[in-house]
């Protein structure tokens, strides 16, 4: 028995450099309606933005649901913070009264149909997602 949790255990440590450089160098791209063409956001400011924060425009924004990849991906690298600390985060927001969290979509062909039905709103996806011409790129992770 100790042998074989030795073993998983030396495989996971091996594998988790790789599976983490993987995760890491996936792209995340925020996404608008074209209405939208002129407006450009910091990486900064999309943080604000989905974090219940002002910015300065009129966009409002579109998150995918916690436990999902491409979430957790844009919140590593947007906003910074694990998924369990965005979601601690809003239940406190929302325990308090004092800010709403984003619109949850259910998939990220959801996110494509509202922010094409929505053009106020600004949502993020992964960059290999194939986008319709009405929905433009305002910022994209390296």
């Amino acid at each position: 028995m100790r042998l074989i949790f030795s073993s998983l255990l030396a495989l996971t440590l091996l594998s988790a450099p790789g599976a983490f450089a993987a995760f890491a160098s996936e792209r995340i791209i925020i996404v608008t309606h074209s209405d939208n063409t002129g407006v450009r956001l910091s990486r900064e400011q999309i943080r604000n933005l989905f974090m219940g924060a002002s910015v300065g425009r009129d966009l409002q924004p579109v998150a995918l649901p916690p436990g999902s990849r491409t979430r957790s991906l844009f919140n590593i690298k947007i906003v910074g913070l694990s998924d369990s600390r965005v979601q601690s985060y809003w239940a406190q927001m929302k325990f308090t009264g004092r800010r709403p969290p984003p619109q949850i979509v259910n998939s990220e062909e959801a996110m494509v149909q509202y922010l094409l039905n929505t053009p106020s709103s600004i949502g993020y996806l992964t960059a290999d997602t194939d986008l319709p011409e009405d929905l433009v790129i305002i910022y994209a992770t390296d």
